[in-house]
């Protein structure tokens, strides 16, 4: 098809009338005038855009922080409204929703945000040095480290806030005990000597069930992801019995860059802004287990350091797999024994001299691997972790963990008619 010239306008010949048909040169206007000097500057002074501006765009999301800080003072004072609306309510299907989105994804959607907060901090850090080291018309350095203070307020400010709601209220939830039946009460040190004697015969027999390498040291059967669905499916077991576990929950994934979980000494992470249970992938074997059920405990609701670790071991020894048992026991054994080393040490030697070669050689293995990491990364994590907790109203710190005893000790009671 042939195209049509365009229509053009001359202006009218000197001394012609023009036609009416004729229509007048179209007037072109500039949405924005066109900069009189060749600097590309307008004339005069730059606009006024100063500090109080900049912040105002965003100071309203700095508010979230003590909104939050009220939210957790209120639910800290109101357990029971904790536990009746927000813990069995609302957080279940927060929980639940969110993490069937993050399940879609084999990966870890926690350890990508971290990477893109890391990259964005440095970003952040780099583009304020060279704006402070560059001339510059418009700003002055005072506004520059304004925009930097408030962009990473605005940042900290939303990612707390989202985690009071997504599962910080939990923290002040009433205990596990609750449900559970168990009574907490002091005991003696001989109840805690048989308690671990138990252990110890429960894990000697079970160190001979599981598959074990060239050393000795105990392996896991399947991969890290056939692990997970078993570590989902002990849980589903153990929600028979408390339903208040129940639910579809998604199971726990690995994270990639796990040698960097190791320098910092964590072994497991649960993420409240994707709901998901991440987990080490390069701790030792025999542990894995037990800590992909610690962090379901977490995203089942159950904040607790101790409480999460009691639940996780419950979780395993539901399980049908002898590698859960195994695992859940050896974290009861380590931590009844570490507490009964602080009360009587004739007695934590003697109990010691029980372990079966496997049993020993699994401990000896964990304490090895962990120590090529001890330093100052290690020192600084657990700073981080003891002032997390506090903050969130575990006054005793990284000590919580050891609260783990007292349940151990009131389930052990339960079981064999001691109340």
């Amino acid at each position: 098809m042939p195209f049509s010239p365009a229509r053009t306008h001359s202006p009218p010949q000197p001394g012609r009338v023009p036609s009416r048909l004729e229509k007048p040169l179209a007037i072109k206007r500039r949405l924005y005038p066109k900069p009189r000097n060749g600097s590309g500057m307008f004339p005069g002074p730059p606009p006024s855009f100063g500090v109080r501006e900049y912040l105002f765009k965003r100071q309203w999301l700095i508010l979230l922080t003590p909104l939050a800080i009220v939210l957790s003072f209120f639910a800290r004072s109101h357990p029971q409204w904790v536990e009746t609306v927000y813990s069995t309510k609302i957080y279940p299907v927060l929980s639940q929703s969110i993490g069937s989105v993050s399940a879609l994804v084999p990966f870890s959607l926690a350890e990508c945000i971290i990477v893109g907060l890391v990259i964005l901090g440095f970003y952040l850090v780099i583009s304020l040095i060279y704006r402070l080291t560059r001339q510059d018309a418009e700003h002055t350095k005072a506004w520059f480290v304004a925009r930097f203070l408030s962009t990473v307020l605005s940042i900290g400010s939303v990612i707390y806030f989202l985690f009071v709601l997504d599962c910080g209220l939990n923290y002040s939830r009433y205990p596990f005990t609750y449900y559970s039946g168990l009574n907490i009460r002091d005991s003696s040190a001989q109840e805690l000597s048989s308690l671990c004697a138990e252990l110890i015969e429960e894990a000697n027999n079970l160190s001979g069930q599981v598959e074990r390498d060239e050393n000795g040291i105990t392996r896991l059967s399947g991969g890290m992801y056939q692990t997970a669905a078993d570590a989902k499916a002990a849980f589903d077991t153990l929600s028979q019995g408390y339903p208040v576990l129940a639910g579809q929950y998604a199971q726990p994934k690995p994270v990639f860059f796990s040698r960097m979980m190791s320098r910092a000494q964590i072994t497991g992470v649960f993420f409240p802004l994707t709901f998901e249970a991440n987990v080490n992938r390069e701790a030792p074997e025999y542990t894995i287990p037990a800590t992909m059920c610690h962090e379901l405990s977490h995203l089942r609701g159950f904040m607790r350091e101790d409480e999460a670790n009691f639940i996780g071991y419950l979780a395993c020894r539901q399980s049908e797999s002898a590698e859960f048992q195994y695992s859940g026991v050896m974290l009861a054994l380590v931590h009844s024994m570490n507490s009964l080393y602080s009360v009587d040490q004739d007695a934590f030697f003697a109990l010691a001299q029980q372990y079966s070669p496997g049993v020993a050689m699994d401990f000896q293995y964990n304490n090895l691997y962990w120590q090529q990491f001890e330093g100052a990364v290690a020192e600084v994590s657990s700073k981080v972790n003891d002032s997390y907790l506090k903050a969130n109203f575990q006054s005793d710190g990284v000590q919580s963990y050891g609260r783990m005893v007292d349940l151990l000790l009131a389930d052990y009671r339960s079981r064999h008619g001691l109340e």
